[in-house]
């Protein structure tokens, strides 16, 4: 792992004359949302406050955040041939999307998200449908939108073979990946020195290495923690819910990105938003401490409403509000 932990990413992305390109390979949920004043225990039945059916599922959320903040975005994912899909076909296009990457797998049904949000909080059941059904041709078809890309974002919601043969073609061509590790698996370390940067959460980090248990023994005073993000500085940026990001410079230091003191209405989709934000910052040839602090502001506003796309925002969103920070 150390040759990969010293390696530097050398690769030049675009400056900001002009719009970045972003692929966003990943997966495409229907997010069907309980509001609820208190989650039932196991045999129970509760009345909930209101229900909604909104477009989701990693990728796809990567994909608006990435479009509202000003990107040009292809996405390459996978939905059924049902209503489901159709509908997240549309809202794609409708957020200026290009979908031609999209494939539709027939006789199979969508992928799924069922979310309850009780008390601020939401806990999710993912049902992958079409997603499970991304396989590595479909990614070897879209060769020429990985290769015209400036950043390349991914998720862990699509089979892992088809996350290789992204990263294996985006690698070939000299187009950087950012991978969020979600949901977490364990991974070689040799693979991730094709990753750019990566952006966990602190579970997903532990898991990722293989060092959940020392974590988990040695997390209060966060020894291991540091250690970890100084061995890969300017690679991993850890996210921290509200209390923003950490992250280590190019000595080894650890930065910290404080988080912004906002009313809570709904933090589904809050970490997909800190990734688009970040994948475009960093396409636009900002620096990493830049990006984060756009990322971590993005990710605050978009809390404040309601879904997990509804509440992204836009660039002029995002500059308005930083210009009143």
């Amino acid at each position: 792992m150390q040759s990969f932990i010293q390696q530097q990413s050398s690769l030049e992305l675009t400056g900001n004359d002009k719009l970045p390109t972003i692929v966003i390979i990943g997966s495409l949920n229907m997010d069907l949302i309980t509001v609820t004043d208190r989650v039932p225990n196991a045999g129970e039945t509760v009345h909930g406050t209101s229900f909604h059916t909104l477009c989701g599922g990693k990728g796809a959320n990567q994909a608006v955040a990435c479009a509202r903040l000003g990107a040009q975005v292809h996405m390459i994912g996978c939905i059924g041939d049902d209503n489901f899909g159709q509908q997240m076909l549309n809202n794609l296009k409708h957020e200026g999307i290009d979908c031609s990457g999209i494939i539709t797998i027939k006789d199979q049904s969508s992928g799924i998200a069922s979310i309850t949000i009780d008390d601020q909080d939401n806990r999710i059941i993912v049902v992958p449908g079409a997603n499970g059904g991304f396989r590595p041709k479909h990614i070897e078809q879209q060769r020429m939108l990985i290769q015209q890309a400036d950043l390349v974002l991914m998720q862990l919601e699509i089979p892992m073979d088809t996350v290789y043969a992204a990263v294996d073609i985006a690698y070939e061509y000299g187009v950087p990946v950012m991978l969020n590790p979600a949901p977490a698996v364990p991974l070689d370390s040799e693979w991730l020195k094709k990753i750019a940067w990566l952006t966990p959460n602190e579970h997903e980090l532990a898991i990722m290495l293989g060092l959940q248990d020392q974590v988990n023994e040695r997390s209060k005073d966060g020894e291991l923690l540091g250690t970890m993000l100084s061995a890969w500085p300017e690679r991993i940026v850890m996210t921290r819910g509200g209390d923003g990001a950490l992250w280590a410079d190019a000595g080894g230091h650890i930065q910290h990105m404080p988080g912004h003191k906002v009313t809570v209405v709904d933090t589904t989709g809050a970490g997909d938003t800190f990734n688009g934000a970040l994948a475009v910052s960093l396409a636009e040839g900002r620096s990493l401490t830049e990006s984060v602090a756009r990322s971590v502001a993005a990710g605050a506003l978009s809390v404040t409403r309601f879904g997990a796309q509804g509440g992204m925002p836009t660039k002029s969103d995002l500059e308005r509000y930083l210009s009143m920070r």
